[in-house]
């Protein structure tokens, strides 16, 4: 039987907090609205009234992670704002807090805990792996439901050292497990490669956990791994790796890296002649405009969403933000929001008071038993409160990625 832990040793330290477009300290005050009559919302006092239920949603806002955090929180606040303009959670009101905590553990960590001082009832967040692992210790004293829309780090929600499960942590995106053994079971069965290459990122869950779990998988199938090469954070050389690949003639190369990096690696393996097909995780998402359709072409990665999947969320974030949603990590933010508000929503037909320890474990229990139709899929939890649906395939046509087809 799986272990539900209550508290795992992590740091806290000074946090940034974005407040209506301007950045002040964490101990400064957030962003606080609570939406109604239109998706846009209004402005409200940082005190809730007992009509109102806070829920804070916390990203990168700024710094070298932000496309991704600016993608969840907006489509986190976009859903919220949509259940506030159909009236709220039997009547009340979501007020949203939110808080930009520049991609760092350590200020993620004090904005979690400032938005606890404030009243929250759930929170969704984090985004990126590391500062969620950090919030997901520090929100266990708390019991405080948490769903993150995008770290797929296993030990977010699971750690598999003490087969122990974060009670209140859960997650609407992959993990990094699943995303490598997906793209493994795809170059092998579906692609028919039988010989790869990886290059990855060393010291990064991200990048260590879709490359190993690759590796694996595509071996346990049958396949070759015939080279893995790895480089350190703030590299922009990789030619040296990228020689050692083309040496031992791979059919195709994994490549579990954040597009910025993926773009500079597959134009260098492009000058070197390296033309073998590239395969990715959802780090790729956002990689058009760093690289060239013909640096792309054949090439595939996993995502939780595919342009065009849900023309409504498209046209409300369009509608909401004036532009075009940047990245599957928006649609991300919005079933994260979409799985709080689920839950929300059994506390308060049960009666319960917001903010109470009971109210707080009412949305946990609804949550983990409970069936999200989002706009990534339909999806329930497993045992280890990661989400079980399918994984959208993706391509590039024109240097433009298309869904190729669910597996």
């Amino acid at each position: 039987m799986k272990k539900m832990i209550t508290r795992r040793n992590f740091l806290a330290a000074a946090g940034v907090v974005a407040a209506a477009g301007v950045l002040t300290a964490c101990g400064g005050s957030s962003s606080s609205t609570a939406a109604s009559g239109s998706a846009a919302g209004s402005a409200a006092g940082s005190t809730a009234s007992g009509e109102t239920i806070k829920v804070g949603v916390m990203g990168p806002l700024s710094g070298n992670v932000s496309v991704y955090g600016q993608a969840v929180v907006n489509g986190a606040s976009l859903y919220l704002k949509q259940v506030n303009a159909d009236g709220g959670i039997n009547g009340k009101q979501i007020e949203i807090l939110t808080e930009d905590e520049q991609g760092d553990a350590t200020q993620a960590v004090n904005c979690f805990t400032k938005m606890v001082d404030e009243g929250i009832t759930a929170l969704v967040g984090d985004v990126t792996t590391t500062p969620t692992l950090a919030v997901a210790a520090e929100s266990a004293d708390y019991n405080m439901p948490m769903v993150t829309a995008s770290a797929t780090a296993e030990a977010v929600t699971y750690d598999a050292e003490t087969d122990t499960v974060n009670a209140n942590v859960f997650r609407a995106t992959f993990t990094d497990p699943f995303q490598g053994i997906k793209m493994a079971d795809y170059a092998y069965k579906k692609l028919g490669y039988t010989k790869a290459a990886v290059i990855f990122k060393k010291g990064a869950d991200y990048n260590e956990g879709l490359a190993e779990n690759f590796v694996n998988e595509f071996e346990s199938l049958g396949g070759t791994i015939v080279d893995q090469e790895s480089y350190s954070d703030g590299d922009v050389d990789f030619k040296t790796q990228l020689t050692s690949i083309l040496g031992k003639a791979p059919e195709t190369v994994f490549c579990p890296n954040y597009y910025e990096e993926v773009g500079q690696i597959l134009s260098q393996a492009e000058s070197i002649g390296l033309t073998v097909p590239f395969l990715g995780g959802d780090g790729w998402d956002g990689l058009e405009g760093y690289a060239t359709a013909d640096q792309l072409k054949d090439s595939y990665f996993c995502a939780n969403y595919a342009k065009g999947a849900s023309p409504e969320f498209e046209e409300a974030y369009k509608a909401e933000y004036g532009e075009e949603y940047p990245n599957g990590f928006a649609p991300l933010g919005y079933d994260a929001a979409k799985t709080v508000v689920y839950g929300l929503q059994a506390a308060e037909d049960a009666g319960l008071e917001a903010g109470s320890d009971e109210y707080k474990q009412a949305v946990i229990d609804a949550i983990a038993s409970g069936t999200i139709d989002g706009i990534t899929g339909t999806f329930t939890f497993d045992e280890h409160h990661n989400p079980v649906k399918e994984t959208a395939i993706l391509t590039y046509v024109d240097g433009k990625p298309e869904l190729k087809e669910m597996f």
